[in-house]
């Protein structure tokens, strides 16, 4: 049961959701658009209070999309934490958003930086999720080379979360890209192993891998449907369940 006696609509007790930084943005081609960030915020304080425990990954691609052609030439390293730092501005756009619903939320980084977010401890923010706060994990892994797919998922372990939910811009994983192959065929479920195999790209081979390994599903859906992230989350049958 909820506080105030509400009762748990949702299937998951605790849900990592991994947000691309691009779905911010909106229309725009880069930045972030305050109606869809409002609008996103929504639908995940409604999920939070059906009874979810909500942590969040978010990506920098809205950001550092404007700066990739520049980041072409640099050091790999220097470019990755570029990455992580637009991640944190975004992250700190969800925090304002979702507390402007009533939703009390914790930004938590990787990358130590004091005066803008809490540094990420883990029992810190499994006790932020019991006490009913949403909690974004900023900064990636803080190492170079992993993307915020391999953060997700390693975070969703670390907080023993029930499911990693992959929102995307398609409604779940088709045997070839379906933006640009229209007879492209969707499932309803598939094993880690076959995305792996068949090198269907829906996250980074290393998250895939990772949740594989410890048997955490991953649901793929469609995040531009509104009332999706709800749908999700009470467990119906929507977009593809890696498992």
């Amino acid at each position: 049961m909820m506080a105030g006696g509400r009762a748990q609509e949702a299937a998951y007790r605790r849900i990592l959701i991994k947000l691309s930084g691009e779905v911010l943005a909106g229309r725009q081609e880069f930045g972030i658009d305050s109606a869809r960030v409002g609008s996103l915020a929504s639908e995940i304080a409604e999920v939070a209070r059906a009874g979810a425990q909500i942590g969040l990954v978010v990506g920098g691609g809205n950001f550092f999309r404007g700066v990739a052609a520049a980041a072409k030439s640099m050091d790999r390293v220097t470019a990755d934490h570029m990455g992580m730092l637009a991640t944190v501005i975004n992250a700190l756009a969800l925090q304002d958003a979702l507390e402007k619903t009533g939703i009390p939320a914790r930004v938590m980084t990787a990358i130590e930086m004091h005066q803008v977010a809490e540094p990420y401890i883990r029992r810190r923010a499994i006790r932020h999720l019991e006490k009913g706060r949403i909690v974004i994990f900023a900064g990636g892994t803080s190492n170079p080379f992993f993307s915020t797919d391999t953060a997700a998922a390693l975070r969703a372990l670390e907080i023993h979360a029930e499911v990693v939910a992959k929102a995307t811009r398609v409604d779940g994983v088709y045997d070839k890209d379906p933006l640009a192959h229209p007879s492209a065929v969707r499932f309803a479920e598939i094993d880690y192993s076959e995305v792996l195999a068949r090198n269907l790209r829906v996250m980074d081979a290393s998250a895939v891998a990772m949740c594989r390994d410890n048997r955490l599903p991953i649901v793929v859906f469609n995040l531009t449907v509104h009332g999706n992230i709800m749908r999700m989350a009470k467990g119906e049958p929507i977009g593809t369940l890696i498992h």
